[in-house]
Formats: C-alpha cells, sequence, structure tokens
C-alpha cells in the first residue's frame, strides 16, 4: 500500500501599520487619539512574523506550498503588505477601511481573520498555520491571536519564542516565555501562533532592491468588510487620550542625614513595624 503525499504547508501572516517605533507619539488635540500624521510602518511584532514564516519555508524547503500575508487597514496599509511581500511572502490580501474610519478593535479583526481563512479552505488552499505578532505597538492589546484561535476552534501557542513544525506528522513543538522561564508545547495542525521579541534570533532580514521589485509583481487581492461579512464598527469609545504629568527633575544629597531630612520635607515618615 502506498502511502498517502503530504498536504503541503499553508502559512498565514496577519500584519499592521502602525506609527513607527521610533516615532515620538503625541496626543491630538481634542484628546481623542495620538498624531497620525508622522512616519507608519509595518508593527515589529509582525515583522518577526513574517521573517519567522519565511525561515521556516528555508528550513522546510518545499513542504512549505504558500505565505500569505493579510492586513485590515486603510489603503495606505498596503506599503506594510508590500514590504511583507518583499522579504518573502507570496501574496497578500489586503482589507480595506476607509481612512476615516475608527481603527478595528481586536475582535473585529479576529472576525475578520476568520472570515479571511474560511475563503482560501473555500478556494481549496486550507491555512494550516497562521503566524501572527503578539501584540501591536499601538494599542499593546496582545488580543487578536488568541481570540481567532477560539473563533477557529484551533490550537494556540502565544509569546513564541521557537517553532519547529513537523508537516507529516501535522504537528508543531513551541517553546514559549512564561514568568517562571520556558514552557514547551506540542500542537496539533492548524495552529495559531503568536511570536515574541526572543523568536528573533537575529534581525529580521532587510528587503533588498531586487524584491522590492519583485514585490511590486506579487498580487494584493483587495477585499472590504461587506465582502466579508464583518462589522469592524469600533464596540469601546475612547473617552480621554492625556499624556503623562510630566516627571519633575531629582536632586542629589551628600549623606544619609540630608537625604533624611529631604524625605521629612516632602512629607514621608517612617511606619513603624
Amino acid at each position: 500500500m502506498r502511502p498517502s503525499a503530504v498536504r503541503l504547508l499553508n502559512i498565514l501572516v496577519p500584519v499592521k501599520r502602525t506609527v513607527d517605533y521610533a516615532v515620538k507619539i503625541r496626543v491630538n488635540p481634542d484628546q481623542k487619539g495620538v498624531d497620525l500624521n508622522v512616519k507608519h510602518s509595518m508593527n515589529p511584532f509582525d515583522e518577526i512574523a513574517v521573517e519567522e514564516a519565511v525561515r521556516l519555508r528555508e528550513r522546510l524547503k518545499d513542504q512549505v506550498k504558500s505565505i500569505k500575508v493579510v492586513t485590515i487597514g486603510p489603503p495606505k496599509a498596503s506599503d506594510t503588505l508590500r514590504t511583507a511581500l518583499a522579504i518573502g511572502a507570496d501574496a497578500a490580501v489586503h482589507v480595506e477601511v476607509p481612512d476615516a474610519a475608527p481603527p478595528p478593535e481586536p475582535l473585529g479583526v479576529a472576525k475578520a481573520l476568520r472570515a479571511v481563512l474560511e475563503r482560501e479552505a473555500q478556494a481549496g488552499a486550507p491555512v494550516d498555520l497562521v503566524i501572527m505578532g503578539k501584540q501591536a505597538i499601538d494599542d499593546d492589546a496582545g488580543q487578536t491571536g488568541q481570540m481567532l484561535a477560539g473563533l477557529m476552534g484551533w490550537a494556540q501557542a502565544t509569546f513564541a519564542s521557537k517553532l519547529v513544525v513537523d508537516p507529516a506528522a501535522k504537528v508543531a513543538e513551541v517553546t514559549r516565555e512564561i514568568d517562571g522561564g520556558l514552557e514547551e508545547l506540542r500542537c496539533k495542525l492548524p495552529l495559531v501562533v503568536t511570536t515574541d521579541l526572543r523568536c528573533m534570533r537575529t534581525e529580521p532580514r532587510y528587503a533588498s532592491l531586487p524584491n522590492i521589485m519583485k514585490a511590486k509583481k506579487k498580487p494584493i487581492q483587495k477585499l472590504s468588510a461587506e465582502e466579508l461579512g464583518v462589522d469592524l464598527a469600533p464596540r469601546l469609545e475612547t473617552v480621554k487620550i492625556s499624556e503623562p504629568a510630566q516627571r519633575v527633575g531629582g536632586g542629589k544629597v551628600a549623606n544619609v542625614d540630608e537625604l533624611i531630612a529631604k524625605l521629612k520635607e516632602a512629607g514621608i515618615t517612617a511606619v513603624k513595624s
């Protein structure tokens, strides 16, 4: 009896366009958000996820059939997709939202990703592995991966620092960061993995000029929330955003006695045990 052929892996990598990590964040005058008229780039944790997907293909060779990236954002988010394509992804999906629309919340994003996964399965290319950043640096929610796994009924491995996939056995071994150190999980595919900083064993590769030119020819499928049948309207209302209070400069003291005197002046007294 001849063994059945192993189905090749399809990988989906969600990415997000965020304010560049090096930009100083400033609150808008209406205190409802931050100034977005600044440099944007791919969320750093998502960049790690794209890099991990490309390295996975380099390790598994022809056992990885495709790496597709997806983003949910305004028209300018296509630049983020082109960056991911230049790094090594094969194709992209852009769920486009209007520039004036509020940013979608994690649950809405997770539902949109579920719809994308369902479309991929209907097209005959079911996704085996979703690799995404553990959080976005703009809202720091860290919820989308877990919500997506729950909606799909898939296994999940969050805060991953190492990923090893066995396509023949349809399992993945994931090392993840926990408070006490490291935890090793063995998960069945399909699987949702969220990457931590330690997954970046070396710096993510820079897109070379030839790869940037090739990325312009790679396909980007445009979709809308309506086509996916999802509602991206936010459920939460931002009441107010304010900058942290300015820190008062410190001072130096010559000895312990002077320190104690300064503490007393500030109204700080010792507590009897």
